[in-house]
This record gives C-alpha cells, structure tokens and sequence, in this order.
C-alpha cells in the first residue's frame, strides 16, 4: 500500500515530517559531519523561512507533531515504566501530615 501527502508519496518516518513541516528535517537538526560554514548557510537558511509569513505557524507545527508523536510512543521512546505504589502508601500533604 501506498501513502501519499498531497501528491507526495511518503516512504518513510522522515518522508512523513517532512511532508508535514514543508521543509526537510536536516534543515532544523543539521547532519554529522557538517563544517561550521554549512551550519551557518543552514541556519541563515533556516532564520529566513522562519520569517516567511508562509510558515508563521511551523513552531507551533512543530510542538503539535513531537507531542503527538510522544503521546502515541513515549514507552517505545523513553522506556517509561508506571510505577506502582505499595498497598501500604499513603499520601503526605504539602505540611507533612499523612492524608
């Protein structure tokens, strides 16, 4: 099965935000290995979209995609375990006296 955004085929994770932020991650994350003139022409790059009226709202894009994507995986992500209390728990207050 094919997914498409629009009329972009999207084969990847990184197809998919991609297609989503309307700008290609690398733009935003850098890439290893990248000397200190191409970060600048990458940020220079980045400083000028961020102030096209076209992507006003990319941080608030941006905000939306990770928390949604920490919501729907946050265990895969950050091994989060709940944490169980013991049957004998109690609840302290604020002023130290148990609730």
């Amino acid at each position: 099965m094919r997914t498409y955004i629009g009329r972009q085929q999207a084969v990847s994770v990184e197809d998919f935000v991609e297609l989503a932020l309307g700008t290609p991650v690398e733009l935003w994350l850098g890439t290893e290995g990248e000397t200190a003139e191409e970060r600048a022409a990458r940020l220079d790059a980045a400083r000028d979209i961020l102030a096209d009226p076209e992507y006003s709202n990319l941080p608030n894009d941006v905000a939306r995609i990770a928390a949604e994507v920490i919501e729907a995986h946050a265990p895969e992500l950050f091994n989060v375990i709940p944490l169980v209390h013991p049957a004998g728990f109690r609840r302290v207050s604020r002023k130290g006296a148990a609730a």
